[in-house]
């Protein structure tokens, strides 16, 4: 029987015209979804030892193709695979080439299989593998948090609200608050492994497998920790790729947040820290100055990682069951959201690992009326609610800017005309040393509580890296 122009795709039985070359080119994915070649074989290869053991191969002719898979691998990973014309997405490409070195025993491997649900799998077999390479680098990032923080754990700084002074801190304690929210990312990703490590393979188009084919078999030969309970719902279940595309936007929020930060705390109006040149750039027109663009293209890709997420969740919004087209979309939003984010958090380790930090200027911002809370807490330790050492703090900062001075300039009789109970040992609030270590509660900038945190934060991570 004559072919049609049509009748070498894998779905071109029943098309007898040929394709508009544009309409090739739109539908094809092929440039992109190349990147899961690996998952796509070791799909194929678990596929065929699952058909095997129902009868609808031999053990020769699973061999064969085993084989045949084993050798596309190896062209793959040597760079010597050749695309060519008609491979329009990465399954085409690998059994069509699997039929160009084994013949008719390829066409054997895609029984009771559909693209629908290879894809589903082969894009959870990849995003599996790249989670590890990402907590991975998510990990170094808290070490270089801890590490910093340990070492620079004396050093004091003005911690800030509303980008106004607040209250003395240490700028262990101000690192340390990021390697908590990146804390809180990584076990967000460890749970979305857990959930992407799901099985759809089986499914076939929609309607599930009709030959009795074990999922659970193909589950444990792929690693994964169980199968999908529904065939309508696993050929276009896309959930754990919208959980990757927020869980990667909540990260690079708290990455944006960290990178203004620095951004400013390396501006001349704070000069608390000067950044490497190799995370700096210069101006093109102004030769004295440096740029912290590192810092500003991790604040500025959030964007575009928030951008991926959106929109694929738009996509999706509208998709009938089972699987549509639309979902092709899904790959781009994957792709892009790692590829950016995994550059995002290696420069970022970078740029804090080689920073510069200038606690003399650190210090220099430290002033008085910081300590006005301070004030307060004095008069309650002598029994005074709360509330109204709050007012009485007050009338201590307004009496000092009536006097024109700075409130430790104030005499002991000035204070108590505000109260009876302020007495000498007032001078012992104006030490930003005894201000910070008053904070020793759980997750206070104390540097005893400072060492606590370092140490849950160290051995969290050593027993999450021993674990897996």
């Amino acid at each position: 029987m004559a072919r049609g122009p049509e009748g070498d795709k894998l779905w071109g039985g029943r098309f007898t015209g040929g394709t508009d070359p544009i309409m090739e080119k739109f539908n094809a994915s092929i440039s992109y979804d190349k990147r899961m070649w690996k998952a796509d074989i070791e799909g194929s290869q678990a596929y065929v030892k699952a058909i095997e053991k129902v009868g609808l191969v031999t053990s020769e002719e699973r061999q064969s193709i085993y084989d045949g898979l084993s050798t596309i691998k190896k062209e793959w990973e040597s760079g010597n695979f050749v695309i060519k014309a008609g491979d329009e997405d990465i399954h085409t490409a690998n059994e069509r080439r699997l039929k160009e070195l084994i013949g008719t025993a390829a066409g054997k491997l895609h029984t009771g299989r559909s693209r629908n649900d290879q894809v589903a799998t082969d894009m959870r077999l990849w995003l599996k593998d790249s989670l590890k390479t990402l907590t991975n680098l998510i990990s170094q990032f808290i070490s270089v948090f801890i590490k910093r923080a340990s070492v620079e754990i004396e050093v004091l700084m003005p911690g800030y609200t509303h980008l106004q002074r607040a209250q003395p801190i240490r700028w262990s304690h101000w690192l340390l608050s990021y390697a908590w929210m990146l804390q809180r990312d990584l076990q967000r990703y460890d749970e979305l492994s857990k959930r992407t490590a799901i099985l759809p393979l089986g499914s076939g188009a929609l309607a599930g497998n009709p030959f009795g084919v074990d999922r659970g078999f193909l589950a444990r030969e792929l690693n994964l920790l169980d199968v999908t309970g529904n065939s309508l719902d696993a050929v276009s279940d896309r959930d754990f790729i919208v959980e990757f595309l927020f869980v990667s936007s909540l990260l690079s929020t708290h990455l944006s947040r960290w990178a203004e930060d620095l951004i400013l705390y390396c501006t001349k109006e704070f000069s608390f820290i000067t950044l490497s040149d190799a995370y700096s750039t210069g101006s093109s027109l102004m030769p004295q100055k440096k740029n912290a663009d590192s810092l500003e293209l991790i604040r500025g890709k959030s964007g575009r990682l928030f951008g991926n997420c959106a929109g694929f969740m738009m996509t999706l919004k509208g998709v009938p069951s089972t699987y549509n087209k639309d979902l092709q979309e899904d790959k781009t939003a994957m792709f892009d959201t790692y590829d950016t984010l995994t550059g995002i958090i290696q420069v970022a380790i970078g740029a804090l690992s080689t920073l510069t930090i200038h606690p003399d200027a650190m210090t220099a911002a430290l002033s008085p009326d910081m300590l006005a809370t301070d004030l307060a807490y004095y008069l309650v330790r002598k029994g005074v609610p709360f509330r109204e050492a709050h007012g009485l703090a007050g009338g201590c900062v307004a009496l000092a800017e009536k006097k024109g001075c700075p409130m430790p300039k104030l005499t002991v009789e000035d204070f108590k005309t505000i109260h009876p109970l302020f007495d000498a040992d007032v001078n012992l609030v104006w030490n930003y040393q005894n201000s910070v270590d008053q904070y020793t509660a759980t997750g206070g900038t104390a540097k005893q509580s400072v060492l606590i945190q370092i140490e849950k934060l160290q051995t969290w991570l050593t027993n999450r890296i021993n674990s897996n």
